[in-house]
């Protein structure tokens, strides 16, 4: 399991969408929950990672540690990007950013059936110089505070 899910960082680090989409179950289900994005199978997944590498064209993860039984991988490391563009509805400073990150792989027929890629919205945010709220307003149409007066 880890071997695939090592596999896929690498992939997913040359931006290399041909490599990373030959690891992935055709029923893959990729959720991000800091994004709010999930897309399902591999026409859907194709897109999602495009889209995350044209707004992040220089990420990079690396898996430190992981932990497993028979149905679930989880990993943890860094990913290191640079938010580009202003698909957040924000402009970046430009820097590059360093987010510790955690993901759980499920799998199916030797290859992962499920991701959900977990990291801290506001760390990114922090570091590539753009407000959260903005970049969470742009996301989900409102922020934690305003959801929460309401």
């Amino acid at each position: 399991m880890f071997e695939l899910a090592q596999d896929l960082a690498v992939a997913k680090s040359r931006q290399d969408l041909p490599a990373a989409l030959r690891l992935l179950h055709p029923d893959i289900l990729l959720e991000s929950p800091a994004f709010g994005t999930t897309a399902r199978g591999l026409s859907e997944n194709e897109r999602a990672l495009a889209r995350f590498f044209a707004s992040f064209p220089d990420y990079q993860i690396e898996l430190a540690g992981h932990a497993d039984n028979d149905e679930t991988l989880v990993c943890w490391g860094t990913a290191r990007m640079t938010l580009t563009g202003n698909r957040f509805g924000v402009t970046p400073n430009g820097r590059r950013a360093e987010v510790p990150v955690f993901i759980t792989f499920t799998f199916a027929d030797d290859l992962i059936a499920g991701e959900r890629f977990f990291f801290d919205l506001s760390v990114l945010c922090a570091q590539s110089g753009v407000s959260t709220d903005a970049v969470r307003h742009t996301l989900f149409g409102t922020t934690e505070l305003e959801g929460a007066r309401k």
